[in-house]
């Protein structure tokens, strides 16, 4: 697929506007244009705006609905930090191809035995606004993609916003896909 070139959704779709976090659903034959395909989602540009489409309905772009591909986990390996940091780097601000943890976003992620088995995994992050409303969308695909962890039991993933983001505190990869460097 070519993601310069305009195309017509297939069916009327369900999508969440970016950054509102609104859900509006686009009629069949909406001309969209993908910008980003990262994460399990795609942002796209419409006469709506930005919109972002979560992949499971990929067909109303005329893709194919594929099962995101995470990090590999050994199976019965006990849940480590870098799992946990891996799985975070899978989740994508629409607007932004950079992953949460490269934007610096994650401020903190702390792994502790869960009271019925397990782990209970607790994520400190923000946003790169306050105001944005995509953050409780950020945030469930945060906490999704740390419980799909083998062994994670519960995870939590609050927004917090001290210390305020900035851009000093993008990371050098993110630098990098950002042409920051």
């Amino acid at each position: 697929m070519n993601f310069d070139e305009p195309i017509h959704l297939k069916r009327e779709c369900e999508v969440t506007q970016i950054p509102a976090g609104t859900k509006v659903t686009l009629p069949l034959g909406t001309e969209v244009v993908v910008t980003q395909a990262l994460g399990g989602s795609y942002t796209l540009i419409t006469n709506k705006g930005l919109v972002r489409i979560d992949d499971q309905d990929a067909d109303a772009l005329g893709l194919e609905v594929t099962k995101e591909v995470l990090p590999d986990v050994p199976d019965g390996a006990e849940v480590d930090e870098q799992m946990v940091w891996d799985r975070l780097k899978t989740v994508f601000d629409p607007e932004i191809p950079v992953n949460i943890v490269d934007l610096g976003l994650v401020y903190s992620m702390e792994i502790q035995p869960h009271a019925e088995g397990g782990k209970k995994v607790e994520v400190k992050m923000t946003l790169t606004a306050p105001g944005c409303g995509m953050g409780p969308t950020i945030q469930a695909d945060a906490k999704s993609k740390v419980q799909s962890v083998p062994g994670v039991k519960e995870a939590v993933v609050d927004l917090v916003w001290e210390p305020a983001w900035n851009q000093g505190m993008i990371s050098e990869v993110g630098r990098m896909k950002l042409g920051m460097v």
